[in-house]
């Protein structure tokens, strides 16, 4: 296998592992007294921040009018509509509701591939993406307990339009996302972020002020803000620019399997064998998905004498 894709491969999977935590430490946040809009705001600002200090140490480039244009639908729809609907969307209902509709981000991105990039829906890409699905609510649903807060419907369908969103995001935007650096793309998404979501969050920032909270909790919006933020999204783009749409969405699968081992962990769950099916699923999935053709492969397939 290719270096570049080993490479992309491995970002991915970090990635996922860093968003598998993100539930229970954002949801451990809020339960201290930051708002929603409050946490969600600091992530956008917090990334925006470290984006734009990161960018003076890469390459200078410049974005063109049309292109700036672009970003900033594409932070609307990665950024905006993506964390804040999931973020709020988690303070209405429970991490394990929340965890469970991630799974359906590589059923809709499978579906918008094939209608935007005209990626065939293949029967293997199909198995791949049901195993994984299979495979993380046998994962999901073993690890909801007694003590688990009910979800909420409300909360339910804004996680929902939250991976709805995040799948357009990677659909639509895989054009512009491989002409630029990756610090180039996500200072401008999230300063976009920021400055359309710091009118609806301004109250409860300010709020904040007033509030006392502890080293913990500081420590837990860090997280949110630096690792579940700005080292995920790079890690994202890291991928994004050279897998398909429908492999990185695969990824999404890795967060159930880091809540699972983080559990375990903290000895507060167990790993039996009917979980090590459940990860085995979910890893066979992403492989059998990464097996199947893109549409340029099948393309030069059809084309007598042409490498594949």
């Amino acid at each position: 296998m290719d270096h570049k894709i080993i490479k992309a491969h491995l970002a991915l999977l970090l990635a996922g592992c860093m968003w598998g935590l993100m539930s229970p430490v954002g949801k451990m946040a809020m339960e201290a007294g930051v708002t929603s809009l409050s946490l969600t705001s600091m992530r956008m600002i917090g990334a925006a921040i470290c984006f734009w200090i990161a960018s003076f140490f890469a390459p200078g480039e410049k974005v063109n009018k049309r292109d700036l244009i672009l970003l900033f639908f594409a932070g609307l729809l990665g950024i905006v509509f993506n964390q804040g609907l999931f973020i709020f969307g988690l303070s209405l209902t429970s991490p394990v509701d929340a965890t469970i509709i991630t799974t359906s981000l590589p059923i809709i991105t499978l579906i918008l591939a094939a209608l935007f990039l005209k990626e065939p829906a293949s029967l293997m890409k199909i198995t791949g993406v049901i195993m994984g699905v299979i495979g993380a609510l046998i994962l999901i649903l073993g690890n909801r307990n007694s003590t688990d807060v009910s979800g909420n419907i409300g909360g339910d369908l804004l996680c929902l339009v939250a991976q709805i969103s995040f799948a357009c995001y990677l659909t639509v935007f895989k054009g512009l996302i491989s002409r630029y650096h990756i610090f180039t793309l996500m200072k401008w998404m999230f300063t976009y972020a920021s400055i359309c979501f710091l009118p609806l969050s301004i109250k409860d920032l300010l709020a904040m002020t007033s509030q006392s909270f502890s080293a913990g909790v500081w420590l837990e919006v860090g997280y949110v803000v630096l690792f579940g933020t700005f080292f995920a999204y790079v890690l994202i783009l890291v991928g994004q620019k050279t897998l398909r749409p429908t492999i990185v969405s695969m990824y999404n699968y890795v967060q159930p399997i880091v809540g699972t081992i983080v559990s375990v962990l903290l000895g507060i769950g167990t790993f039996g064998w009917i979980k090590a099916v459940a990860s085995a699923l979910i890893f066979a999935g992403v492989y059998v998905v990464t097996q199947s053709k893109s549409r340029s492969q099948e393309l030069k397939q059809s084309i007598p004498g042409k490498d594949e």
